[in-house]
């Protein structure tokens, strides 16, 4: 059942810490223990009120990974509302971004980020980080603060921070993320793992993103934890980081942890030397091979989970050891709510197929300014994902792809999860996505795209996927690629890969 909603502020949850306790390390910085954190965060959100900027006002945050971001989002969280971007944004899209958060300042590094600059509106005012000697923060801005200013902090149900849906197939939408969501979603994701002061949360997915600033950030510190802040992800340096750092755990999309297995071999040593206490997934599907793969190298419980940014990140996850995790599964609901409905509203019992809906304290209220897409997407306190899927006989929720993206081929649907995974036990093949076509006919056919890491041709892959799909799950075309498209946090790009090669209008 869902729980009763965390009335907490983000600045609450920095209580959780003691004082002396590391609270953010990096490489080559000197670590910010809880106290030096708290003060910081405090002192930034004052000077921001006192350049004029209140509750509510947004600031848009264009950063790289580290203690500057993590300590500036906090900060701005408490003063405002933050509005973190992908630093790698074209000044057009930094311009759309500005227009449509109404974004009164922004916040970026000393020099950096021309084309984010070159975007600002000439009212909005902007703030650059310099980083101190000690590990914290300044923020310098041209005018001069108002001085005795006191800090009027975030209250719970104000918006922390503002983000945008993907935008795949239409305009992104924003969604105004609550404190109250964001407490509730911590608390969810701390009590799903057991987290403690003692865990270490390696934080390699980007801080502008809700996977990174909640899962391993936000609930690390919620819960007296340390964060390793490096800055991103690199497959060549992880394993200096872990062995530098001994984190307890880290959080990451299915991409980065099979970069990692393509690497294991020559990190055996680091790898056998440290074993996570478990390994988490998100924010796109683990195909079950490669779950099994990891668990088999990196000798942990890997937990696939299942989240969104209209549920402040985390909705299920697989459950720690010594309850059953599901290869295939993004596991039970975690303080909350879990259904499947059909299109008129219902709730449908457990082994049938619907669309995933979700009801509990970190769900945000709706988007914002935006009724024809409420009106979709909340009903009766439920919110619709967008995802098909069906809940087992022990509550496990079971994902069978975006209903956007399952492949419709002359009535049957098709979830190209499914395939993909099908694709990936061909020792030939090192990733696989499967996609639909339009097809004149059948309205849409099946094909896939691999990147190889040893030799196969079509011919060997179509057969086997034979061996294992019905025949009309296998794909008629597999377009042999040097890499897959993806998105800013390493997400496959499925819904428009038949447009990224030319296969559709």
């Amino acid at each position: 059942m869902a729980r009763e909603p965390v009335t907490r502020a983000l600045l609450d949850l920095l209580g959780s810490g003691a004082a002396g306790q590391p609270a953010i390390l990096a490489p080559d910085r000197p670590p910010v223990s809880y106290a030096a954190l708290r003060a910081n965060v405090t002192a930034l959100a004052a000077q921001l009120q006192a350049l004029g900027l209140t509750r509510g006002d947004r600031v848009a945050m264009a950063l790289p990974n580290g203690p500057e971001m993590a300590i500036t989002f906090l900060a701005v969280a408490t003063a405002a509302t933050a509005a973190p971007l992908n630093p790698k944004y074209r000044q057009e899209e930094f311009a759309f971004y500005y227009e449509d958060t109404r974004a009164r300042a922004l916040i970026v590094a000393p020099g950096a980020l021309p084309e984010a600059r070159a975007a600002m509106r000439p009212d909005m005012l902007l703030i650059e980080v310099e980083t101190l000697a000690d590990g914290t923060v300044a923020f310098h801005a041209g005018p001069s603060p108002t001085p005795g200013i006191t800090l009027d902090v975030a209250r719970p149900d104000d918006v922390a921070m503002i983000l945008h849906t993907s935008g795949t197939t239409s305009r992104p939408k924003r969604v105004p993320i609550r404190h109250r969501n964001l407490a509730t979603s911590t608390a969810n994701i701390a009590a799903t793992y057991q987290l403690g002061p003692a865990d270490r949360a390696l934080c390699v997915m980007p801080l502008f993103h809700i996977h990174g600033i909640v899962a391993s950030l936000l609930s690390t510190l919620a819960s007296g934890g340390t964060v390793i802040c490096p800055p991103g992800f690199d497959a060549l340096k992880f394993w200096q980081w872990v062995e530098a750092f001994r984190p307890t755990w880290y959080s990451a999309v299915p991409t980065m942890h099979q970069a990692l297995l393509a690497r294991a071999e020559r990190n055996l040593a680091a790898i056998q030397a440290h074993r996570f206490r478990f390994i988490r997934s998100s924010s796109a599907p683990l195909p079950p091979v490669v779950m099994e793969r990891m668990e088999a190298v990196f000798g942990a419980p890997v937990l696939e989970s299942y989240g969104m940014t209209e549920a402040s990140h985390q909705m299920t996850s697989n459950p720690l050891p010594p309850a059953p995790r599901k290869a295939g599964s993004v596991g039970i609901g975690f303080g909350v709510d879990v259904g499947i409905m059909d299109e008129t509203g219902r709730l449908l019992a457990p082994g049938t197929k619907g669309e995933v809906v979700v009801r509990g304290g970190n769900v945000v209220d709706g988007y914002e300014n935006n009724p024809e897409a409420n009106a979709a997407a909340f009903v009766d306190g439920w919110f619709r994902t967008g995802d098909q899927g069906y809940l087992d006989d022990d509550g496990y929720l079971v994902l069978t792809g975006r209903i956007k993206e399952l492949i419709n081929r002359g009535g049957e649907k098709i979830s190209p999860l499914e395939i993909d995974d099908v694709l990936l036990r061909h020792p030939a093949v090192a990733e696989a996505l499967a996609f639909a076509v339009p097809h004149p006919t059948l309205g849409e056919e099946v094909h896939a795209a691999v990147v190889l890491k040893a030799e196969a041709t079509e011919r060997d892959l179509r057969d086997h996927c034979a061996r294992a799909l019905a025949d009309f799950k296998v794909p008629r075309r597999i377009h042999v690629l040097e890499a897959l498209p993806r998105g800013a946090t390493g997400k496959l790009q499925r819904i428009t890969m038949a447009r990224t090669l030319g296969l559709a209008e």
